[in-house]
């Protein structure tokens, strides 16, 4: 299909690997000129060069933490007028609520609530009045079907999307549009590092583990990065405009529910 994206500007958050890195290179095949950011300079330069090299469009990579003033500032500066934003973050860490203390959620709602609110606030105005916007968070399935050791990870990013749910609404008319993608298990880097780490503990291979996890789902495998990347595109695309305040999961169909 025809996106209709080419020579739109985007900001695609923690784009150095993963989920974030697909999405970037999904859009850049579209003929989006992009911004990615990420902390550590050398893996975001890599993906840089590798998107760059695959799709031809303008590539700018902005190493810092996206969660500080400064990181937004940095990201906004190479590009103050975006067209598409996605936001992403890694969520807070497993364990249990009773070990947290104040400043283990106030970091998680840095990271996964209010660094998106911050980044949508500062562009929002801007797609309205170009009539033109496609924002795009990257939360998780445990917003739909919340996970138990992850709690700070389940509120945060269900603040997220609950303060979504209103401002959608607000700019639609505008065609801009806010949307959430919701993440089952993916073959990224933080899969196979945790999958490592249970196969080290277990004494099994890796890749056994990874396809036990994968036949959880009625999809019988996890998913794979780049499907996750043409879904992020698909919301972005000029033709979606009337998809608003939605959270599209991708969990090889795992959450059972007729309503999603």
């Amino acid at each position: 299909m025809d996106t209709g994206l080419t020579g739109k500007r985007a900001i695609i958050c923690a784009a150095s690997k993963g989920l974030g890195r697909a999405c970037a290179m999904a859009l850049a095949r579209e003929g989006v000129d992009v911004v990615i950011t990420a902390r550590t300079v050398g893996p975001l330069e890599s993906a840089a060069a590798e998107i760059r090299a695959a799709t031809g469009v303008t590539v700018t990579a902005v190493a810092g933490d996206i969660t500080t003033e400064a990181g937004r500032a940095a990201a906004l500066a190479a590009c103050p007028e975006p067209d598409i934003l996605v936001n992403n973050a890694g969520g807070p860490p497993p364990g249990d609520f009773r070990n947290w203390e104040r400043e283990d959620w106030i970091r998680a709602l840095d990271a996964n609530m209010l660094t998106p609110i911050f980044l949508i606030r500062a562009v929002v105005d801007g797609m309205c009045a170009r009539k033109f916007g496609r924002i795009v968070n990257i939360t998780s399935g445990s917003v739909k079907s919340p996970i138990a050791t992850l709690g700070m990870s389940n509120g945060a990013r269900a603040g997220l999307t609950g303060f979504v749910a209103g401002l959608a609404r607000q700019v639609a008319s505008h065609n801009v549009t806010i949307n959430g993608l919701l993440p089952g298990p993916f073959l990224t880097d933080r899969l196979r590092s945790n999958m490592q780490a249970a196969a080290d503990r277990l004494g099994r291979p890796i890749d056994e583990l990874i396809a036990e996890r994968g036949r959880a789902s009625p999809a019988g495998r996890v998913g794979d990065p780049d499907e996750f990347g043409a879904a992020c595109a698909f919301l972005c695309a000029a033709s979606s405009g009337y998809i608003v305040g939605q959270n599209l999961l991708l969990d090889g169909g795992a959450f059972n529910s007729m309503m999603g």
